[in-house]
Parts: C-alpha cells; structure tokens; sequence
C-alpha cells in the first residue's frame, strides 16, 4: 500500500504492450507456418487529421512488424458515404483481410454509424459493432475493444486472480466504460459504472479496490478520492498547457490523464501512468484481435496471447 514515505507500483504498459506485440508476431508466423495463413489487417482513414495519420502510421509499422499483411487505404475527405460502404463491402469479401479498421472521425457527410455497423462483425477488430458488444454482454466469444481489453489485461498482470474485488469505471462509452464493465463482471468484480449524473462521486471512487478513469476530463479523479492501496487504470488522455509557462505562452502543450497522477501516485498500491500506460496496449490488442481474428475464419483454435 502507498502512503506518505512510498509511491504506487506503476503499471508498465509500453512493455507489457510490447511483449504482446512479439507474442502475436511469434504466433502469427506459426500460423503461417503451419496452415499457410498471414493474418491480414486493413486500415481506412479519411482526411488529413494530423493525428490520424500519425496513429495509422504507427499501426501499419506494429502490424508489419508483426508479420502481418498490413493496407492502408488514404481517401480524401470529400468522398462520399457510398464509396466509403463500398470499400467496406470490399474488404468484407477479401478473404486475405481479417479485421478492418475505420478511423475516426469521419467526415460530416458521413454517418460513423452507418459505415461501422458495414463491417462484418467478424472482422471488426475495434469490437464497436453492435453484434461483438452483444456477444461480450452475453459472454459469446467475439471481438472485444482495444482500450478495455487492454486495460483488463494489465488487471490481471498487476493483480492476478480478479475475483470479489470492487471496480468503479469513471465513464459510460460504449468504446471504453461499458465493454470495461463487461469484462471485469467476466472477472467476477462487484462492478459500478459511475458517470456525470452519479450522486458523491468521490465517494464512490474510494469505495474502488479496482478505479478505471475513462471520462475525458484532465485530472478530473483527486488522490483523495483514491482508496489506499487501490489500483488506478488511467485511460484519459487529455492535451493541457505545457507546466512550463514559457512553453505555454508558445501554444506547447503536455498530454495528461483523467487522474491527478502526482496525488494519486502517493495513495495507490499500483497506477498507469499517462503516457505509457493504457495507451500503448491499444495497438498491441488490435494486432491481438486481428490474428484471434484470421484463426477463427479458418476453424483453427488461437493461441493465448495474454500471459
């Protein structure tokens, strides 16, 4: 347990990340080596966003790096939603190509929605569509979000046996609260989603032996509102003013968390830090999903991947 002379274990997502990364390489080349498959991811964006682009280039590096097949498909930002669903409905048909990912945003012509509920579900290794968060609900195998499974991986790392703990999720998404939610009741958590409506939240934080912050406010979640000793999941990421005001006069700026980290680091037993924590288990769990991906089109058991 931290207190005053200690600080909190701090959950190392970069290297985790990174041994995942080798694990689905290691797994995906004897995938290939024994039944003649290469997982295959494809990419859409659209549009110029700057960091956008920056993500999709990162994930075309980690999957290749992976040994993966990895396309990326660069459209311009005044395409329409009809070409866009085509594309999709190609990718959908293209044997070699086991999970799609379409980055958002979008342009305003188009509806989010309409284009990822387009992806075949079983190659829609983000897990947003409707039918892979059914299947997580009822506890069917599927594809499960980047951000939450991640998160609970690392759970189970810095924890072990997650049975009977109190979880509280800051944050009700459908990209990162309720799949969270999902995953930790699998893990039999006593688990409470707590939001912008929730009455005394800083109580119900302290209550947390498990606190996942996915509300996208920066340091939002106060170290007195940490249980001593919980664990802290940090998935904000939240770009302020740099703390130095010279860097801050020139529009520089830093990337924080949804927790006030330096309070926390003194309460909690364990926390991720912002950057390097969540963060990097993204790409990791997409590269994860895209080769559970390619063994269950062809009928062949996956490896496991989290240990």
């Amino acid at each position: 347990m931290a207190g005053p002379d200690t600080r909190a274990a701090i959950i190392d997502g970069k290297a985790f990340a990174a041994g995942l990364v080798e694990r689905v390489a290691a797994a995906s080349a004897r995938l290939e080596a024994t039944h003649g498959l290469k997982p295959g991811l494809a990419v859409v964006i659209v549009g110029e966003d700057p960091a956008s682009q920056i993500y999709v280039r990162n994930k075309g590096e980690t999957t290749a790096r992976a040994g993966m097949r990895s396309d990326t498909h660069r459209l311009a930002d005044t395409i329409s939603q009809a070409e866009l669903l085509a594309l999709v409905g190609t990718l959908n048909a293209d044997a070699g190509i086991h999970g799609i990912l379409v980055q958002l945003p979008l342009p305003a012509q188009i509806d989010s929605s309409a284009v990822l509920g387009a992806i075949d579900p079983d190659k829609d290794v983000d897990g947003f569509h409707v039918v892979n968060a059914g299947r997580l609900a009822v506890g069917l195998p599927g594809l499960v979000p980047c951000t939450p499974l991640g998160s609970t991986m690392l759970l189970k790392h810095q924890l072990g046996d997650l049975s009977g703990l109190n979880a509280v999720i800051v944050g009700r998404s459908n990209i990162v609260g309720k799949p969270m939610a999902q995953l930790l009741l699998a893990e039999n958590c006593t688990v409470t989603i707590a939001h912008s409506r929730s009455r005394d939240l800083p109580a119900l934080c302290r209550a947390a032996d498990i606190l996942v912050a996915a509300v996208g406010r920066p340091e939002m979640i106060r170290g007195d509102w940490i249980k001593p000793g919980a664990t802290v999941i940090d998935v904000g990421i939240n770009r302020v003013p740099s703390a130095d005001p010279v860097k801050a006069a020139e529009g520089r700026t830093r990337v924080v968390g949804d927790v006030a980290f330096a309070e926390a680091v003194t309460v909690a037993g364990a926390i991720t830090p912002v950057p390097g924590g969540v963060g990097p288990m993204t790409i990791a769990c997409l590269l994860a999903n895209t080769y559970n991906a390619a063994c269950r089109a062809a009928g062949i058991e996956p490896e496991r991947l989290d240990a």
